[in-house]
């Protein structure tokens, strides 16, 4: 009895907090919408901006004290913008982050007394502590712009379906962006930034280049090339876009299929290193242990 009151309570609780979340982390959800408007309201009035603005004092001296060239600060300026950071601050706390991981690795190599034994650890701390916020900032970036590139063709897929329902492509675009808000929303974001651009007043082509720099991603540079000759011949932009939605899903499909054929080779060093060790051992361990057992007395004589 007791049990099957303890079962039907678990039961009750784990569908009542599934519900709960799901209803909460649905796009489409009213519910989800409202309690995130909520939190994104509670952490906006909750967030401390004084303690933001400590770090990037502490961070800045050191930023400003890190010997960088102008050609590096413009390619980790790039790198910042293609990671989703634009911001002028960035920058400063990037670089001031690096040299303070550096700065913390060769004072606790100093404090530890590890670099008498061994003098290498005074250079490879300090730069593992330096080149980590690098490392960490590309993986962002290819992260970021895998998002983009997996969500192109669907956005295309709107943008014709807009255009044949009689939407300009800036209209379009916007609408796209809308639309993709919760399901992929890096594109979303860069679109609705050359939508900002273009209610400035910039160039349609001016614009769609910015969102190529921006996003660094192949696909995007095509497909604004694309765009830009279908606006210099006025052609079709309704028959571009559809084909070229066609080619980038023909090359997901391709680079899928490539994965896959990678991973037989991936997995040779896996199955030979971990598997057939494992798998050996099971099967000779108890015949190997019989024998030790019948031919050691005799080699014993």
């Amino acid at each position: 009895m007791e049990f099957t009151v303890t079962l039907v309570l678990f039961v009750a609780v784990f569908t009542t907090i599934f519900a709960f979340g799901a209803a909460t982390l649905a796009p489409a959800s009213a519910l989800g919408l409202r309690l995130r408007s909520l939190a994104g309201k509670r952490s906006q009035a909750e967030e401390k901006p004084a303690m933001q603005e400590r770090i990037e004092h502490a961070l800045d001296p050191i930023a400003r004290a890190l010997p960088k060239s102008p050609a590096e600060v413009s390619r980790t300026r790039g790198l910042l913008i293609q990671a989703g950071y634009r911001e002028a601050r960035h920058s400063t706390v990037y670089f001031g982050l690096r040299g303070f991981l550096g700065l913390a690795g060769l004072i606790w190599v100093l404090m530890t007394g590890i670099w008498i034994h061994h003098m290498i650890f005074l250079i490879v701390v300090p730069a593992l502590g330096y080149f980590i916020p690098r490392f960490v900032l590309k993986r962002m970036v290819k992260t970021r712009q895998r998002n983009i590139k997996l969500g192109l063709p669907d956005g295309l897929d709107l943008a014709v379906i807009s255009v044949e329902a009689g939407l300009g492509l800036d209209q379009a675009l916007q609408r796209v962006g809308q639309d993709l808000q919760h399901v992929h929303p890096q594109l979303s974001e860069e679109f609705g930034l050359m939508n900002l651009e273009l209610r400035a007043g910039k160039p349609r082509p001016e614009a769609l280049r910015n969102l190529a720099l921006r996003t660094g991603v192949d696909d995007v540079r095509v497909l604004v090339a694309v765009l830009l000759q279908t606006d210099r011949f006025g052609t079709s932009i309704s028959q571009a876009l559809r084909v070229h939605s066609d080619a980038l899903r023909t090359e997901r499909r391709q680079r899928a299929e490539e994965a896959a054929a990678k991973t037989t080779i991936k997995m040779i060093p896996v199955l030979v290193f971990f598997v057939f060790p494992a798998m050996f051992v099971v099967a000779l361990g108890p015949a190997l242990i019989h024998m030790y057992r019948v031919l050691l007395p005799v080699v014993q004589k």
